[in-house]
């Protein structure tokens, strides 16, 4: 028997980048192994969107990391998302709480949480941390890996 075909919109098409993150269509696709807990992570480390102030670029690397349910994020979804951010203006703090809601609200994970590690702007890098509530205690949950900023490199 053939297994079937996720039901997602994007993969495997040319899609462009969405014209903002309301606009940016996530998808998920079935998790092969909804008896086993364990943690999924995505890092993006070249995350951008605009001072709603200024309208100058920030730069954020982002750590998202989650204990699925029956969904799965899929991952070319979740690139084109963030990558709406690019014209989008909104401070470190609603960009990070914004994209963990809208993933956890999506896929309904037993855990999410994401890191967003600001690059400074004004001489202070602002790093935001959102998540769920507690991982399950018989997952390994790494640390995000993303070193305390001298320099972000």
């Amino acid at each position: 028997m053939a297994a079937s075909k996720p039901d997602v919109t994007q993969l495997g098409k040319q899609v462009g980048i969405p014209e903002s993150p309301e606009k940016a269509e996530l998808e998920r696709v079935p998790n092969p192994h909804t008896d086993t807990d364990y943690v999924a992570r995505f890092a993006a480390p070249e995350f951008t969107s605009l001072c709603p102030v200024t309208g100058q670029p920030d730069f954020a690397h982002l750590v998202i990391d989650y204990v699925p349910g029956k969904w799965l994020l899929e991952s070319k979804s979740l690139k084109l998302y963030l990558a709406s951010f690019r014209n989008h203006g909104a401070f470190h703090e609603d960009c990070t709480v914004a994209i963990g809601k809208r993933i956890a609200a999506l896929i309904k994970p037993k855990y999410l949480r994401i890191g967003g590690y600001w690059y400074p702007r004004g001489g202070i890098p602002i790093d935001v941390f959102w998540q769920t509530g507690a991982a399950p205690a018989d997952v390994w949950l790494p640390d995000q890996g993303v070193a305390p900023y001298r320099g972000r490199g």
